[in-house]
């Protein structure tokens, strides 16, 4: 028997690393958006506030789904006689405390049974029956937080330890010899103290449901340890099917599990237990909108990756490259560094010198010197007299108004107003007004638009506002193309409740703003 224990084990232990070597899947949805105030609890309302101004470094933990499982399987029990094929099944529920660690509470039922071999029989070991229920309270440490390449796991390896407390019923086939019971039977089961094997009471809580003697509804109530390992797999979001080995050891050992003591005739005592090998099938509950998956089925550094491959939180300040001279050439490609303010220069910071007399633009008087008039004067000013002409155009040139540079406005024109029902859901009439107003932002680049929303009225219509106008920019953006830094959110305005207008302007503003009462979100 215990051979054969270990094969299984070893042969679980192969299989759990190489399953979880391979499954290295990634994906591109990080389990979910920092953005969502609807998966913070509120007593972390005050952290997602200060994470969003970026006033702090760390996101809180979001709220996440509970996993209600079922399981059955094979049950055994390690001990002095040997043991047949039993059966056994349970009910749990877990909960999540972090991505490493959860905790499992749950009900198991066991029932097994044994028969001695030929040894056995020969030092007097009889037939048995088990009957076991066990409240289990278990922490299970989950193996995925050791790997942080790769994205969301589709497999799960997790090591058990815990706590059980069992009720056991155990009973033996009493020998013909020993008397019989009413019918004219020859033999009958009887409690372990009936007098064929008396019973132990080390490692016994209390015994009740009958008297000790000759009842058969009397259970030995004891505690357990347990250890084991398991791995699942996802199935989707919501299902995930497991397999998981799971010992449980008498604590302090009680050797009657089997209905015998003293080992296989040795006369040393050696405590019995259990072994469990279920097949389980979990599901997540829990209101999608709100929680997120268990946090085991979420890579911890998925955010951070996620920031560093496409930043949408952290503070970026633009770069600032010194450039001595302001001649718009930084000082590390600038080959003329001390340029007056002004000078026209090249792509490499030097003064251009377009007629090549040696005199710089800047200080040329006679820009454009023909080469027979060469050589030039300190002011660049070539041998040939200039023309009359000349002379008078450029007089007339000098004294020409100069121009100001035209300033940019929004000429985008008047955008149409998106209209709601009840809820904060976009209409296919709303979808396509939307597709037209983002080709004429894409034809106007001056211009950013206001997205504002109306009906202040209470705190359940500023959120509903709030999430129209989000509504409205979420389409815009993901849907068709529109940089976020284009868009102004304006909400909570007195107005129809159920209209988001869209103006156009050239004024700045914040693109996304925290939701007011996140708790009373909109469910589409």
């Amino acid at each position: 028997m215990s051979n054969r224990k270990l094969l299984f084990l070893s042969c679980f232990l192969l299989f759990a690393f190489f399953s979880n070597a391979q499954s290295t899947s990634s994906t591109d949805d990080w389990g979910w958006s920092w953005r969502d105030s609807a998966v913070v609890p509120v007593q972390s309302m005050e952290q997602y506030n200060r994470f969003i101004a970026n006033d702090f470094p760390y996101p809180p933990k979001p709220r996440n789904m509970w996993e209600l499982g079922f399981g059955a399987g094979y049950s055994y029990i390690v001990g002095d006689v040997n043991s047949k094929a039993g059966f056994g099944g349970t009910v749990t529920l877990r909960k999540a405390i972090d991505h490493t660690f959860s905790i499992r509470t749950g009900l198991t039922g066991k029932w097994n049974w044994g028969s001695p071999n030929a040894y056995g029989t020969a030092i007097g070991q009889v037939d048995y029956k088990n009957k076991t229920f066990s409240l289990d309270v278990d922490l299970l440490t989950s193996l995925n937080s050791s790997s942080i390449y790769r994205g969301n796991p589709k497999t799960n390896v997790y090591v058990i330890t815990g706590y059980s407390l069992n009720a056991a019923l155990v009973q033996y086939k009493r020998p013909a010899g020993l008397g019989a019971q009413p019918g004219n039977y020859s033999y009958y089961y009887g409690y372990t103290d009936a007098g064929q094997n008396p019973n132990s009471q080390n490692g016994i809580i209390a015994t009740f449901g009958g008297a000790k003697i000759n009842n058969s509804h009397a259970y030995r109530l004891f505690h357990g340890a347990n250890l084991g390992m398991g791995i699942a797999f996802k199935i989707n979001n919501r299902v995930n099917f497991a397999i998981e080995q799971k010992y449980t050891f008498t604590v302090p050992g009680y050797d009657y599990l089997d209905a015998w003591s003293g080992g296989n005739g040795s006369g040393k005592n050696s405590d019995d237990y259990y072994s469990f090998t279920t097949l389980r099938l979990n599901f997540n509950i829990g209101n999608a909108a709100k929680r997120t998956q268990p946090l085991w089925w979420l890579n911890k550094y998925n955010f951070i990756y996620s920031e560093l491959n496409r930043p949408q939180h952290m503070k970026i300040p633009p770069p600032v490259l010194p450039d001595a001279d302001g001649d718009g050439v930084t000082d590390q490609f600038d080959l003329e560094p001390n340029t007056p303010k002004g000078a026209p220069v090249d792509t490499h910071g030097r003064a251009k010198d377009t007629d090549g007399d040696g005199v710089p633009d800047y200080r040329d008087k006679e820009v454009l010197t023909p080469l027979s008039c060469f050589p030039v004067n300190n002011d660049g000013v070539g041998t040939c007299p200039e023309p009359a002409c000349c002379k008078e155009l450029r007089d007339m040139i000098k004294n020409l108004p100069t121009a100001t540079a035209p300033v940019a406005q929004c000429t985008i024109g008047d955008l149409p107003s998106i209209q709601f029902g009840s809820r904060a859901v976009l209409t296919k009439e709303a979808q396509r007004m939307l597709a037209d107003v983002a080709s004429r932002i894409k034809a106007n680049p001056n211009c950013r638009v206001k997205v504002i929303g109306y009906g202040a009225a209470s705190k359940a219509a500023q959120q509903l506002s709030w999430d129209r106008v989000n509504a409205v920019i979420n389409y815009l953006v993901e849907k068709q193309g529109i940089a976020e830094s284009r868009l102004l959110f304006v909400y909570q305005q007195d107005g129809d409740s159920k209209s988001v207008d869209l103006q156009g302007t050239m004024e700045e503003g914040a693109s996304y703003v925290p939701a007011p009462f996140p708790n009373l979100k909109s469910k589409n």
